[in-house]
């Protein structure tokens, strides 16, 4: 299993806003390819003014990251509207194998 990970920061006031927006465009994305296995979106607040998001999707392999992502699956897939919510954006994702993992739960 492969982990992907992203980070981008919007202005706090726009935080629950932008995980509505990404439900209907890039985690509706997610959950349609073949070999997603989940996402998991952490938020935290930098200052009174930003709320920073990681973005954490798990996958079956390379080729479901790249169903997903295209052949160019190390740079970041972006949507028509993130320019309105992102005051910052990693351009590239990072990629790690899980070598262990335990979760549980209580949501």
């Amino acid at each position: 299993m492969i982990a992907r990970t992203w980070r981008g920061s919007t202005r706090s006031k726009d935080a629950t806003r932008y995980i509505e927006y990404m439900e209907q465009t890039g985690l509706k994305e997610y959950r349609e390819t073949e070999g997603n296995l989940g996402v998991l979106i952490l938020r935290r607040s930098n200052n009174d003014a930003e709320a920073e998001f990681l973005f954490v999707s798990l996958w079956e392999s390379i080729d479901a990251i790249r169903r997903f992502a295209g052949e160019d699956y190390e740079t970041a897939v972006f949507y028509p509207e993130d320019d309105a919510f992102l005051v910052d954006r990693d351009l590239h994702v990072d990629h790690y194998d899980i070598v262990v993992g335990d979760a549980r739960s209580g949501a």
